[in-house]
C-alpha cells in the first residue's frame, strides 16, 4: 500500500484540483493515505484542505503551528503515514499525480528483479516547465552537487520519489536534506532507480525558494553531505563473523 506525502505552503488555488487527480490516481494504484503537511500556510490553504478531507475519505491533513520547512514537512508526513511505501509529491501540482504509475511499475519491476529491500525511484524531467533562469541555476547545482556526490541522479530537485518508509526514517536528519535524498540513500546502502517523469507549468501561485538563498543553503548543505559521504563506514558480511 501507498502513502503519499504533499507538503504545503500557501497553495490553497492548486491543491484542490491536486488532490482530484490524486483521488483518480488511487483507484488504479494502491493508494490507500493522503497526506498534506500544512506548514503554517497563511493564505488559507489550510480551510482548503479541511474541505478536502470531507469530500475525498482517505485524506489526511497535518498542520504545523509554525514554519519549519519543506524537509520538516516531509518528517512530520512520513513519520506518521500508516503504509510501508511512500511517494512523495510537492503542492504546486507541476508534477502530474498520473505519473506515480510509471514509478510504481518500476518498483514492481524492481522486486521481482533484485533482493535488496532498500531503493529510491526518482522521477527525473524530462521537459521541464520552469522559467530558463531556474531552469538554468538548477542545472549548475545539479552538476555540482552530482560532481561531488555522486549520487548517481540527474534531477534530485524533482520532488515526485518512492521508497520505503523505514529506509528514510534511518537517514541523517536535517533541514533541507530533502535535496540530497539520493546521496543519503545511496549512503545508507540504498539502489537508485531514476525513471522519466513529466512536467507541468505552475498554474497559481509562485515558487518558494529565490536562486541566490537556494544557492548559498545549498552550498552549505553540500559540504555537510559531502562529509557524511566520506565519512560513512560499510561493514560487510565478509568483513566479519558470528562466534
Amino acid at each position: 500500500m501507498i502513502s503519499v506525502i504533499i507538503p504545503v505552503f500557501n497553495e490553497k488555488d492548486n491543491i484542490n484540483k491536486l488532490a482530484k487527480e490524486l483521488n483518480e490516481v488511487s483507484k488504479t494504484i494502491p493508494i490507500t493515505e493522503i497526506i498534506f503537511i500544512d506548514d503554517a500556510s497563511t493564505d488559507g490553504s489550510i480551510e482548503v484542505l479541511v474541505e478536502i478531507k470531507k469530500i475525498i475519505f482517505n485524506t489526511r491533513v497535518l498542520h504545523h503551528k509554525k514554519r519549519l520547512g519543506q524537509s520538516a514537512a516531509l518528517f512530520t508526513g512520513i513519520n506518521s503515514a500508516k503504509n510501508k511505501i511512500i511517494v512523495t509529491l510537492d503542492g504546486d501540482g507541476q508534477n502530474p499525480p498520473n505519473d506515480i504509475k510509471i514509478l510504481w511499475n518500476s518498483y514492481i519491476n524492481y522486486k521481482k528483479e533484485n533482493m535488496c529491500e532498500d531503493f529510491l525511484i526518482i522521477g527525473q524531467r524530462f521537459k521541464r516547465m520552469d522559467s530558463f533562469i531556474k531552469k538554468f541555476t538548477s542545472k549548475i547545482a545539479n552538476n555540482i552537487r552530482s560532481f561531488f556526490l555522486n549520487d548517481k541522479t540527474k534531477d534530485t530537485g524533482c520532488s515526485l520519489k518512492l521508497f520505503p518508509k523505514d529506509l528514510f526514517l534511518r537517514l541523517p536528519y536535517f533541514n533541507h536534506m530533502h535535496r540530497f535524498l539520493p546521496a543519503l540513500m545511496l549512503r545508507a546502502s540504498a539502489n537508485i532507480i531514476p525513471v522519466e517523469v513529466s512536467h507541468r507549468k505552475r498554474e497559481f501561485g509562485m515558487s518558494k525558494y529565490g536562486t541566490i538563498n537556494r544557492a548559498i543553503v545549498g552550498i552549505v548543505d553540500l559540504f555537510g553531505v559531502f562529509w557524511l559521504m566520506k565519512r560513512s563506514i560499510k561493514v560487510k558480511e565478509k568483513y566479519f563473523e558470528e562466534i
